[in-house]
């Protein structure tokens, strides 16, 4: 898979907003994805260096509409710990 194919968007939530400070950072990835692959497009993608890298698979929740029900999508979300000598990922830099 290619580097673009493996991480899909950045999350951005308070929480994920509060670990900046401490050069984590929260991204949606493929499913079939492990973490190897993820940190090697992660460093392909924005020149950082990985120390590691933590998954969690994300089940779609149930919502209803009525009388009508159906889930959303599940995903996989990846939370990526960058080294200390390793400089910051320029897009989040420009969010806070």
């Amino acid at each position: 898979m290619d580097a673009r194919d493996i991480i899909l968007r950045p999350i951005l939530t308070e929480k994920s907003y509060a670990e900046l400070a401490t050069k984590k950072y929260v991204f949606e990835v493929a499913k079939k994805a492990n973490k190897t692959e993820i940190k090697l497009a992660v460093e392909e993608l924005f020149d950082v260096k990985v120390d590691y890298v933590n998954t969690v698979n994300c089940r779609g929740k149930l919502k209803r509409m009525g009388r009508n029900e159906g889930r959303t999508a599940s995903y996989k979300k990846a939370i990526v710990q960058l080294t200390a000598d390793s400089k910051e990922i320029e897009f989040f830099k420009s969010l806070s």
